[in-house]
């Protein structure tokens, strides 16, 4: 049995950041949880390396693109290696505009976050995995209604 990180608030608090950039659509505050040489793989496998590719990518991408918006559950935190922490979410996303998540782009957020000295936090790498769950829709369905849940305590 892995045990939860010893920095759990501070990596939950890492993710929900990366969370609120998104949402607000800033690409600067999205790269500003993440290393210098951080990197985003995204939902359809696109790439962006570095903390100001990041920055600059994501503001072309709000700028040019309405993009879904992300309520997640945090599955798990826990420690890789010293400094290193393994973060697992669920994340729905809700369309433009729209008021419902849509199940067919609900996405595993894998984290691997760093400590890069005196218990400063940053993403390494964040990337997106869809969770089709192709061969077992009663997951995908019980993971709508918990999301679903969350959107309605908001």
């Amino acid at each position: 049995m892995t045990s939860a990180h010893p920095h759990d608030a501070q990596i939950r608090a890492l993710y929900a950041g990366f969370l609120d950039g998104w949402n607000r659509r800033s690409g600067a505050a999205v790269a500003a949880g993440f290393a210098d040489d951080g990197d985003i793989v995204g939902y359809d496998g696109t790439h962006h390396h570095g903390r100001l590719a990041i920055a600059a990518d994501l503001r072309q991408i709000f700028t040019s693109h309405e993009t879904a918006s992300y309520v997640a559950v945090i599955r798990s935190v826990r420690p890789v290696a010293p400094g290193v922490a393994l973060l697992l979410a669920h994340a729905g996303m809700i369309p433009p505009g729209g008021n419902d998540i849509d199940p067919r782009f609900h996405t595993l957020h894998t984290v691997v976050a760093v400590d890069e000295g005196g218990g400063r936090w940053r993403i390494s790498l964040l990337q997106a995995t869809p969770a089709s769950w192709h061969q077992h829709p009663e997951a995908r369905e019980a993971l709508t209604a918990e999301l679903r849940g969350l959107l309605a305590s908001q």
